[in-house]
């Protein structure tokens, strides 16, 4: 759910009670489009997090700490000019519009107190933060906007800030009952669901459809179709909903499925999804963070693994086009042991070819019914000449035989190799895991080395997700191939057991063993782990190898993560996430 009007006025009711005369200390900016404001007040610390980001674009308390650049961008050094040493003195929402201006107090330069506003814009692919002064005047943007990307609104240092284009939607709080159908009855051919939240500002569908819901009304019915009853109905409820936010009766809560996944939260108890489980808590800031803190994460790495995703397919496709030359080379020359029997039976009836002929039949010594073939000649040649050439060509054959099949097998190796980084670029849970997979690439030669300045080079360290299984055994999972090297070959003890999916890319999985004895359900999960981190985690019945440790080799010159093994045992489980997510031991 995006933030609408109602979850926004619930932040920024939350705000004012937390920040109003924090005044802000530091100001930091981790990411291209996101903003942390390090705010003091009464003796406490608060980070408040501004993002305009196009997918996630939101405004909130957080707890996360996240790492900065060693280089402070333009707007963060603008900013912190600013905006540093000044007061929150207001918080405002606009017509319950997707739009919060922290309202700031501070001295000038020359010491005469001026304030200024930091406006945070939530709109999808349009949101922004802008920084204006006292006279609406814009200082600057986290994006631009200029007359190339938007001919109606420019967003640009020295511009007026000018609201975004009005849609003609009508402020929600200041509905009355009786005035709730006058804007909605010109949409007769709307849905109702639809009219709702096309004639409120602020409403988003799911709240539209909670009204409907309530109303026990069905949203796809026209707004020409309702009785004045469902009429009456519909504005009850949708008033009762702006007459909970106008008296900040908040209840911020988290909606999750069956399996435990987050799927939807809100400032109001949505009715409508009661077959879910309905967690209420105290603060919307929490709220917000925790739906969209895994969100944020993927979509982050996801930005940062796009040009290592491409390399590697392009190297698959690469290698895919190589496989089927070489494959069509084998298939040219699958009659090899017909041409040296041939040449040999030439060899064996050289005294009856006639000179200059184009083909001759002989008896077949080689077929156990002594049948006779014909076989082509080449008049210009000899008839020893011509025996000699079929050897010539076996002979030939043969060598292809030889260095494609080799070839073949060296790029099934660098496919699988190539499948098991894709796999472990999937995996990924931290920003760390990525430059240790770029790492890799670099050193494997399918990335271009970085010229790196003396005394900065450092070896990157990431660390292997850990489990617990539900009798206390540790559970190390491995997030890419150097991991995976170093978990089979150096953390793991030699009676500790190893998991790996059967003939399918993923991750090296080692249970703990401590010398104790082991049980069923451990091993069980150990396998699910196996499963989920790998290529095989959409699907059911995955098979999945184990052995002691101790039965696991790496061949001399391997690529990172490639081993052997022997002595194991083959199970079949189906991936199951919220098992996963209960086994994870959170890192430190």
């Amino acid at each position: 759910m995006a933030l609408d009007g109602i979850v926004l006025s619930n932040i920024m009711w939350e705000l004012k009670q937390t920040l109003l005369d924090g005044k802000v200390d530091k100001i930091y900016q981790p990411e291209a489009e996101e903003i942390i404001l390090l705010l003091r007040q009464r003796r406490e610390q608060y980070k408040l997090l501004l993002t305009a980001h196009p997918n996630h674009p939101r405004i909130h308390l957080t707890t996360q700490n996240k790492e900065n650049p060693l280089a402070a961008p333009m707007f963060c050094m603008l900013l912190r000019k600013h905006l540093m040493g000044y007061k929150i003195v207001d918080i405002q929402q606009p017509s319950f519009e997707r739009i919060i201006i922290l309202v700031f107090e501070g001295l000038n330069e020359l010491g005469d107190l001026c304030s200024k506003e930091l406006i945070i814009e939530m709109m999808g692919r349009h949101s922004n933060i802008i920084l204006i002064d006292q006279n609406k005047k814009i200082i600057d943007s986290i994006k631009h906007v200029t007359r190339e990307v938007s001919s109606i609104r420019q967003v640009l240092p020295g511009y007026l800030y000018q609201s975004p284009p009005s849609q003609n939607k009508k402020n929600p709080l200041e509905c009355t009952k009786d005035n709730f159908f006058s804007s909605i009855e010109i949409k007769q051919d709307f849905p109702i669901q639809k009219a709702i939240y096309q004639t409120y500002s602020g409403i988003s569908p799911m709240v539209a459809s909670e009204v409907c819901f309530r109303s026990q009304v069905d949203g796809s019915t026209h707004v020409s179709q309702l009785n004045d009853l469902q009429k009456q109905s519909l504005s009850q409820n949708f008033m009762n909903i702006i007459i909970q936010i106008k008296e900040n009766k908040y209840e911020p809560n988290l909606v999750q499925d069956e399996k435990g996944k987050l799927i939807e939260f809100s400032s109001i108890v949505l009715k409508q999804l009661t077959p879910y489980e309905i967690t209420i808590k105290s603060s919307i800031c929490e709220v917000v963070e925790t739906f969209y803190i895994k969100k944020d994460l993927q979509t982050r790495l996801q930005q940062k693994t796009a040009d290592l995703k491409k390399n590697v397919h392009t190297n698959l496709e690469r290698c895919f086009k190589k496989k089927d030359l070489q494959l069509q080379q084998l298939k040219d020359i699958k009659d090899r042991e017909k041409w040296k029997i041939q040449g040999e039976l030439l060899t064996a009836h050289i005294y009856q070819i006639v000179p200059g002929s184009s083909s001759v039949t002989v008896t077949d010594y080689y077929d156990i019914n002594q049948t006779k073939v014909t076989i082509p000649l080449d008049p210009t040649l000899s008839p020893a000449q011509n025996a000699q050439k079929y050897f010539s060509k076996y002979n030939k054959a043969k060598r292809t035989f030889v260095a494609v099949s080799e070839q073949i097998q060296q790029v099934n190796e660098e496919i699988e190799y190539l499948e098991t980084v894709l796999n472990a670029i999937q995996s990924a849970t931290h920003e760390e895991d990525i430059l240790q997979i770029r790492e890799e690439l670099q050193e494997q030669g399918y990335i271009r080395k970085k010229k790196i300045q003396r005394g900065k080079q450092r070896k990157l360290k990431g660390k292997p997700l850990r489990f617990m299984s539900t009798d206390g055994l540790e559970i190390w999972v491995g997030k890419n191939n150097y991991q995976n090297d170093e978990l089979t070959m150096k953390i793991a003890h030699s009676n500790d057991l190893w998991f790996h999916t059967k003939n399918i890319p993923g991750s090296h999985v080692i249970l703990k063993t401590h010398q104790k004895e082991i049980s069923e359900i451990a091993i069980l999960q150990a396998a699910h782990l196996a499963a989920y981190y790998s290529k095989a985690r959409n699907s059911s019945n995955v098979p999945v190898d184990y052995t002691l440790c101790k039965f696991v080799k790496k061949p001399n010159g391997a690529k990172p993560g490639f081993v052997i093994y022997e002595k194991n045992k083959t199970m079949y489980v189906t991936p199951d996430e919220s098992m996963i997510e209960k086994l994870l031991i959170p890192k430190q």
